[in-house]
C-alpha cells in the first residue's frame, strides 16, 4: 500500500444522520471534507477534536444539496476561504449558498484531483438533483463512499468493488420503519428507489462488493428513529461469520459524536 511510502490516509466521520453529515479525509498535506451538514462552528469544533483546523482544509466536496449535507458550507467556506466542489445541478439547488465565486464544478462520472487525492464521483439513485457517491484514491489505496441511495445500481456495485475502506449507508430497519411514527408519505419516500438503503439492502450490497483485502467498513446515515446501531451491525456480522469471509473492522458512524479515525497505509 502507498507505493512503499509510509504515509497514512485517514478518514473520520464527523457526523452521520438526518441532522447532519460530514466526513473528513486526509493524507499528508491534503485535507478535505465530504459534505458539511452541521453548522460551521460545530464542524470546526469536531475537526479540532481530531487535531485538524479549518485553515488546514483544502476543499469541501458536496455529494448533493439536501440540508443535512450542506448546512455549514456557506459559513465554513467563508471563514476558512475554502473552495466548494460540486456538480452544477447540485450547485444550482443550494439556495443557502449566496457566494458562488469560490466554487469548483465537477461532472458526475469524471475524475478530478484535490492535490494528492483523486476523486471519482459516480451517480447514485436518490431524490436530489444529481447526487453522487465517491471513490477516493491515493496511490494504491481506494476508498468508497455511498451514503444516500435508494438501491444499489450496477454502476454503484461496480464502482465500490476492490475498496480498502467502505463507507456505506445502512439507514433503516424495515420493521422499525413500518411500525414507526413517520407519516405514510415519508415512509414511502425512505423505502423508494430514490430513498435510503435498509439494513438488509446494505448486507445485499456488501455481498456483491466484499473481497478478501477489504479492511474496514463504516455504517453510515443510521436513522435515530427507524434503526438501531446494533441492528445495522448485526447483519454485516452475521454475513462475516460465513466461511468464505475474512474478519474486517466494522464501525458505526453516529450523529452526536465524532467517529473512529481509521488510517490506511
Amino acid at each position: 500500500m502507498g507505493g512503499g511510502v509510509n504515509i497514512k490516509l485517514t478518514l473520520c466521520s464527523l457526523a452521520s444522520g438526518s441532522k447532519g453529515n460530514a466526513i473528513y479525509v486526509g493524507v499528508d498535506k491534503t485535507k478535505v471534507l465530504i459534505d458539511a451538514g452541521l453548522s460551521g462552528r460545530e464542524l470546526l469544533r469536531r475537526l479540532k477534536y481530531i487535531g485538524v483546523h479549518g485553515e488546514d482544509l483544502d476543499a469541501i466536496i458536496v455529494s448533493h444539496e439536501h440540508t443535512d449535507h450542506v448546512r455549514g458550507i456557506q459559513s465554513l467556506s467563508r471563514q476558512s476561504n475554502l473552495p466548494i466542489c460540486t456538480n452544477y445541478p447540485t450547485l444550482s439547488h443550494i439556495k443557502s449558498l449566496t457566494n458562488r465565486i469560490n466554487v469548483r464544478e465537477f461532472t458526475s462520472g469524471e475524475s478530478f484531483s484535490i492535490k494528492d487525492l483523486l476523486f471519482q464521483p459516480f451517480s447514485v439513485p436518490h431524490d436530489a438533483a444529481d447526487p453522487v457517491g465517491f471513490i477516493i484514491r491515493y496511490k494504491e489505496i481506494k476508498i468508497g463512499i455511498a451514503t444516500d441511495l435508494g438501491f444499489a445500481t450496477k454502476l454503484v456495485i461496480e464502482r465500490l468493488k476492490k475498496c480498502d475502506l467502505l463507507v456505506l449507508e445502512s439507514n433503516h430497519d424495515d420493521e422499525m420503519l413500518k411500525l414507526g411514527p413517520y407519516p405514510w408519505q415519508i415512509k414511502q419516500r425512505i423505502r423508494s428507489r430514490l430513498g435510503h438503503l435498509s439494513n438488509q439492502q446494505t448486507v445485499t450490497l456488501f455481498k456483491e462488493i466484499y473481497h478478501k483485502d477489504l479492511k474496514h467498513i463504516i455504517l453510515f446515515h443510521i436513522s435515530e428513529m427507524n434503526n438501531r446501531p446494533e441492528k445495522a451491525h448485526a447483519g454485516i456480522t452475521r454475513l462475516l461469520k460465513g466461511c468464505k469471509y475474512h474478519p474486517i473492522d466494522i464501525s458505526i458512524a453516529e450523529q452526536q459524536r465524532v467517529g473512529k479515525t481509521i488510517s490506511i497505509t
